[in-house]
């Protein structure tokens, strides 16, 4: 899978549920690093058995204490939980003890200096990225400093010294903030892509809401002016037919016009939104798209050189696929429309949407795709529809048209 295709997955309606998948993934991920070191450390290291088994041991449950407090860390950084303080202070417990521990052993001969470099390494390294993300950035801080600086000096009044405590000094030193700025990054991260998601979910409402407005205006416009001279015109019939004049009649006729004239207009709002012109629904169509997160891509360079009929038709396609895959296209993220000749009197438009997993059955079952199969046919042309592996919908209209001499 390309990098384009990663970006497109994130950035449909399922990223930020695949983000955070993947945070959490890493989490993991650290705790079976830090169980395989701890494992390393005891088969390596030159000390009884009772040592290495009590140490392995401490490792398996720091790591276990890191997977949970990390995953509450992540919650809470989401303000989808309260803050883990019980498990902030029992990891900082343990961390504390195994450091303690690891010092004794040195002092008591029952490890060497090197043993003891890497311990303590792999024990500050993982302790400081948890404790970051579950506290505040600046008691994070504190706490991840106050328990290095602690460790360092317990090796030093161990006996660690010379260039193996100059080590393990400059190396907790980039490795400590590096591990607390990762995983708070992390976190970040997770929230601004929940973010986002919100704000694109929000940005689509406000695109729907926006057309219902517009199709209002519409409706508006049309009966608004023709409904009050109906109004008008009917009840000044009324009273000239209570007087027994015979202009009532040709008001009476008058409302009728303007009645046979408003259906034909409310028709063509309702099934048309007035006109179906090509390049109209094209851009509707990309901004719509997009407002739903969906990213649209079209080719239709030869749009213009088609005829009037032609053009129309082919936008209520265009139309009627934007609206299936809005509805029935579960998870889409990507939608593609090309225009393009099919010999020298045809036109082709084939439009590809993702995420389409029940959208065949879906669209077949209403009268959208039925009415675009009789509307191409009175032009000689055809519409297709296939499924494809992957969740891939395609849409192939055809249309003929007869040259000119």
């Amino acid at each position: 899978m390309s990098v384009h295709d990663w970006v497109e997955r994130l950035g449909g309606p399922n990223g930020a549920d695949q983000y955070r998948r993947s945070a959490l993934g890493g989490v993991g991920f650290f705790a079976v690093c830090e169980t395989g070191l701890w494992a390393l450390w005891a088969a390596t290291t030159d000390t009884g058995a009772a040592v290495r088994a009590s140490v392995a041991a401490l490792g398996i449950a720091h790591a276990a204490i890191q997977i949970l407090l990390s995953r509450a860390a992540l919650r809470r950084y989401l303000a989808a939980g309260p803050r883990p303080d019980g498990l902030v202070v029992a990891y900082t417990t343990l961390t504390v003890a195994m450091a303690a521990l690891g010092c004794v052993l040195l002092s008591s001969g029952r490890i060497d200096d090197r043993a003891l470099v890497s311990y303590l390494l792999w024990l500050l390294m993982f302790f400081s990225g948890p404790s970051v993300l579950a506290l505040p950035p600046s008691t994070g801080a504190l706490l991840a400093a106050a328990v290095t600086l602690a460790s360092l000096s317990g090796a030093v009044a161990a006996g660690l010294t010379g260039s193996l405590l100059a080590v393990v000094i400059v190396a907790t030193v980039i490795i400590v903030p590096f591990m607390g700025v990762a995983f708070r990054a992390s976190g970040w991260g997770v929230r601004l892509v929940e973010e986002l998601a919100a704000a694109r979910e929000t940005q689509a409402r406000l695109a729907v809401a926006e057309e219902r407005l517009r199709f209002g205006r519409d409706l508006h416009d049309v009966l608004g002016r023709n409904l009050a001279v109906v109004a008008f015109k009917s009840e000044l019939a009324v009273q000239l037919a209570r007087r027994g004049r015979p202009e009532a009649v040709e008001h009476m006729v008058e409302v009728q016009r303007i009645a046979q004239e408003s259906q034909r207009e409310i028709r063509s709002v309702v099934r048309g939104y007035r006109t179906a012109d090509l390049h109209t629904e094209l851009a509707g169509a990309r901004s719509v798209l997009e407002a739903a997160g969906i990213n649209c891509r079209m080719e239709y360079g030869a749009s213009d050189r088609l005829p009037d009929a032609v053009q129309a038709a082919l936008g209520w396609v265009v139309r009627e696929a934007t609206t299936n895959v809005l509805r029935h296209a579960q998870g889409a993220s990507r939608c593609t429309m090309s225009l393009r000749a099919a010999g020298p009197a045809a036109a082709l438009l084939v439009i590809e949407n993702d995420g389409a997993a029940d959208a065949l059955s879906a669209t077949n079952t209403g009268t959208g795709l039925a009415g675009l199969r009789e509307r191409l046919s009175a032009l000689g042309g055809t519409l297709t529809t296939e499924r494809k592996p992957g969740g891939i919908f395609r849409l192939t209209a055809y249309v003929p048209w007869e040259e000119s001499e």
